[in-house]
């Protein structure tokens, strides 16, 4: 018997996607293109039950939807300090941002220092940039 690679053919509920529909999506993105998914779907899906998948695949340089993943994580990061840690924990992020710089590459790592600027200026929040792809698109540093 031979072992074959799943094909990834959709989510079952795409407002509300499973760990593992997200990760098997994230290799094979073209499979349901993200215009194709519920409007503001980067938005529905940056949320504690998915974060430590996104995290995973924006760490993963081979991951074809990588982009996708670390503009999820910007999203994340940006709702849980603008929000005071109301609406995601602080000891979870302070987590990622370790590892991020710990471990992960240039993207990341700006990724980690732009999250440590925010916690310690809110006032450099703009829509554009943290909700929007801003910083994802032009990788600057804050």
């Amino acid at each position: 018997m031979s072992v074959q690679q799943a094909v990834f053919r959709g989510f079952v509920n795409p407002v509300d996607p499973r760990p593992a529909e997200l990760r098997a999506w994230a290799y094979s993105p073209d499979s349901v293109p993200l215009q194709t998914l519920p409007p503001d779907w980067d938005l529905l899906v940056s949320n504690d039950r998915l974060i430590d998948p996104l995290f995973d695949l924006a760490m993963d340089p081979s991951c074809p939807a990588r982009r996708f993943a670390l503009h999820c994580v910007y999203i994340y990061a940006a709702d849980g300090i603008r929000t005071s840690f109301r609406a995601h924990p602080r000891k979870k992020l302070r987590k990622l941002v370790e590892i991020a710089e710990e471990e992960g590459d240039e993207l990341m790592v700006t990724w980690a220092h732009n999250t440590r600027m925010l916690m310690a200026r809110q006032e450099l929040f703009e829509y554009h940039e943290w909700c929007e792809g801003g910083l994802v698109r032009s990788g600057r540093r804050l």
